[in-house]
């Protein structure tokens, strides 16, 4: 079975994931683009059983635009958000793909929140 490592910056918040992802997302929404610090957010969606916890997190707990609240999981040394798991999608966490720090990870096979794209994103980039 496949392992995959997502860690935080300094290594010490570390989710070893199992199996392949149910969905890679890319989100534009503006609260993906605070978190991630850039015009998009990728989710990598899991099955919360498939993820395997290391270290400690500190949790933000957030409403979204949606009105189901996302639950975040960071390190409180470096702050890198390493997974989330939004309230209105039960039993899946999604993980950072740029925490698995692997530019062979299979990417978006999605592309949601459209609205709130940055204008110079091409349209059919996804």
């Amino acid at each position: 079975m496949i392992e995959r490592v997502a860690a935080c910056a300094c290594g010490q918040l570390r989710v070893a994931c199992q199996g392949e992802p149910k969905s890679v997302s890319l989100c534009h929404c503006l609260e993906c683009q605070r978190r991630s610090g850039s015009p998009f957010g990728v989710a990598v969606f899991y099955a919360v059983e498939a993820l395997e916890v290391s270290g400690e997190a500190t949790v933000y707990r957030r409403p979204s635009d949606t009105g189901f609240d996302v639950v975040h999981r960071f390190c409180p040394a470096c702050g890198s958000t390493v997974w989330w798991e939004a309230t209105r999608k039960p039993g899946l966490a999604a993980v950072a793909l740029g925490a698995f720090a692997d530019p062979a990870f299979p990417g978006p096979t999605q592309s949601v929140r459209a609205e709130t794209r940055h204008h110079w994103l091409p349209e059919d980039w996804l």
